[in-house]
């Protein structure tokens, strides 16, 4: 018997239909090298309009914002979620005695109680960590938290509040920032003095500035402490997921800076840690530090529950960060036509009851407090001081709007002085093309006296004088 055996015909590789020499490409690696292209950086034109200028955009999250449905952290909501609330001290300074969680955690619905020595690091800051989470031994401001309740409802969590009793010993308080400065005043953070940070800017011989001068102005000139008041206030969510891992999600502009102190206010590493920037409904720097994230994290960890807190508007005024008031002295010598010989600047910062942002405040101040102007001898000295008040810390500007409006009120009391338009004043002052600044650069595209005379020309300032 004759077996006929069936040979398998050979496969066509899919390559050998691939045009010729492409199917080398089948052999390369999967990874390819890096292979650098040439990138051509563009750059407008100096003083030359940009294409998207005086041009119509749509923001790809207009529409949302325009039909109201954009979702802000207090629209979110997550199974089982509870509401957090925080207790305030309303105490300027003082020592707390004790406190008496017993009758807000024996109410329906008050899932945990957290006060102070429960919480791993109980201090954070971007500059100091000086700010208590929640205050556990003394109360440096009336904003200070000393507890926190989480409930099944906003308003169970409310009510806790009024049920936990806290006792003090009440201390001395210090407000005025001049008057902290003295020597015997009550130190904030005793031992420690209350100011906490120094800026000096010199620039060629003040003094003698000041002797050649043909007239010698001074003022003094302050501003307010100011609050940022966003439409959407602090607001955060904390939930933790079984493997010991916490996300927040939060109205913080800073994600990078918030993750790192909340990991470190927690003691745990910070891969543990994640923080999702949600759409943010006003910041203006004031959302650009943690608040009550560590504080809706533990107690989250506590119930095993997701936690919401959500700060009140008066919450917004009394405990988040808000702009210095800073107090400015100016003293300047000019001489006939009223070009600047010498300026003497002296800067003092309220900065509240913790450091916050006040370090890059005070730099920022310092140095732009001489203004705009070619001044070669000048003199700044500023300085930043703890008082028992509201913290203060960034807002936009960072002590910039503050000197502006010291030095260009002051440069309008010395054209008045010497009977000069305060236009002609700027213009023969001002930077121009190579001036240095008061810390040496060398500035470029300087376009300061081409603005001035373009915003007179607009407003019709020669006609309306």
């Amino acid at each position: 018997m004759t077996t006929k055996v069936k040979t398998a015909k050979k496969q066509k590789s899919p390559a050998m239909d691939l045009p010729r020499g492409m199917e080398v490409n089948l052999r390369l690696p999967t990874v390819m090298p890096p292979v650098p292209y040439p990138i051509e950086t563009l750059v407008p034109k100096v003083r030359q309009q940009t294409p998207a200028v005086g041009q119509r955009a749509t923001r790809p999250d207009g529409r949302l914002h325009g039909l109201g449905q954009t979702k802000y952290i207090d629209d979110m909501s997550f199974p089982g979620m509870l509401h957090a609330k925080i207790k305030r001290a309303g105490i300027a300074s003082a020592r707390i005695k004790s406190i008496d969680t017993s009758a807000a955690e024996a109410m329906p619905g008050v899932m945990a109680v957290l006060i102070g020595r429960e919480i791993p690091v109980n201090s954070f800051g971007p500059s100091f960590q000086d700010q208590p989470l929640l205050a556990d031994e003394l109360v440096f401001h009336a904003g200070d938290g000393v507890a926190a309740v989480a409930a099944v409802t906003e308003q169970i969590a409310i009510e806790a509040l009024e049920k936990i009793k806290v006792e003090y010993e009440p201390l001395p308080a210090i407000f005025d920032p001049v008057e902290a400065m003295k020597e015997g005043a009550h130190k904030v953070h005793a031992p420690n003095g209350n100011v906490y940070a120094t800026k000096v800017v010199k620039k060629g011989d003040v003094e003698a500035g000041f002797a050649a001068s043909h007239r010698i102005f001074e003022g003094t000139f302050r501003t307010q402490m100011v609050e940022h008041v966003p439409i959407e206030p602090h607001a955060a969510i904390a939930t933790w997921d079984p493997n010991g891992r916490v996300t927040i999600y939060t109205s913080l502009g800073r994600i990078t800076l918030g993750r790192a102190d909340v990991a470190r206010t927690l003691k745990l590493p910070i891969n543990r840690i994640r923080l999702i920037g949600t759409i943010v409904g006003g910041n203006f720097g004031g959302k650009n530090e943690i608040t009550q994230e560590p504080i809706l994290a533990l107690l989250s960890r506590k119930t095993g529950r997701s936690v919401k807190g959500v700060y009140s508007r008066e919450e917004e005024f009394i405990s988040s960060t808000t702009r210095h008031p800073i107090i400015m002295d100016y003293k300047t010598g000019v001489d006939k036509d009223g070009r600047i010989l010498a300026r003497k600047v002296r800067l003092v910062l309220d900065g509240g009851a913790y450091c916050s942002w006040s370090e890059t405040t005070l730099g920022k101040a310092a140095i732009l407090s001489a203004g705009p102007y070619n001044i070669e001898n000048l003199h700044v000295e500023a300085y930043v001081v703890y008082t028992n008040k509201t913290m203060t810390g960034a807002m936009r500007g960072f002590g910039a709007p503050q000197v502006c409006f010291a030095y260009e009120s002051h440069m309008d009391d010395i054209a008045e002085g010497l009977n000069i338009d305060p236009l002609e004043i700027r213009l023969l002052n001002a930077f121009g093309e190579g001036s240095a600044s008061p810390t040496g650069q060398v500035l470029h595209s300087v376009v300061v006296r081409d603005t001035l005379l373009k915003a007179a020309e607009r407003f019709g300032w020669k006609e309306s004088r």
